[in-house]
């Protein structure tokens, strides 16, 4: 499996594009807002030849959805996420607003739910589904129990956790569940979080300040 990391900039977000050697590939959380930003990820795809069978998206949070619409348009997929976090869709222009921009684009609906414990296929490479509530109520992982990874959203951050105090966050829930989900996995699983650098389950277990 390859991971190409792609660092948008409107709210500096992890996209990430997923691929094996069938070319078969996932994008999670396409942040792209800006042109530039929209072009790159499209001429990577193109450029690898590559066949994107799914769109994830983490949780729907704003900055995590804005490449939604470009990626229905260009390649004729829709996201898929928690039903749990659907509300934010319709929310999305109200937020860009609070932040003192507008929306290029309006947000579009859901191609599909996912639901904790669902299996993503692609090419010879398969994605779980871990539902991990606290930040936002909807909030997946994704983890590749092959390849040692996962990609967590902002669940999970080198040394930190995702904020609790957007509609639906909970603390204590995002705590407990990345304790009891996430933290049984194997100490070397590397962690690419939806913002910042990898890191990995170990680390976050002996070091991240709030779990001590």
């Amino acid at each position: 499996m390859k991971i190409k990391r792609f660092e948008f900039n409107m709210f500096p977000v992890n996209c990430y594009v997923i691929w094996d050697e069938t070319k078969e590939a996932v994008v999670i959380d396409a942040g792209c807002f800006y042109d530039e930003e929209k072009q790159a990820l499209k001429n990577f795809i193109l450029s690898n030849e590559l066949n994107v069978k799914h769109l994830l998206n983490t949780h729907l949070h704003l900055d995590h959805i804005f490449g939604n619409p470009f990626m229905l348009k260009e390649f004729g997929l829709q996201a898929e996420a928690c039903q749990i976090d659907e509300f934010w869709l319709e929310s999305a222009p109200k937020q860009s607003r609070m932040f003192g921009f507008d929306l290029k684009e309006a947000p579009v609906p859901l191609g599909k739910y996912l639901i904790d414990g669902d299996i993503i296929t692609f090419g010879s490479t398969k994605l779980e589904a871990i539902h991990v509530p606290g930040h936002s109520p909807g909030s997946l992982v994704f983890y590749c129990k092959e390849e040692n990874c996962m990609f967590s959203g902002d669940v999970l951050f080198q040394g930190s956790i995702g904020r609790a105090d957007l509609t639906g966050g909970n603390f204590e829930e995002l705590k407990e569940h990345i304790c009891s989900r996430l933290f049984i996995l194997p100490n070397e699983t590397i962690v690419y979080p939806g913002h910042g650098a990898p890191t990995t389950i170990g680390i976050e277990k002996s070091e991240n300040p709030f779990f001590r």
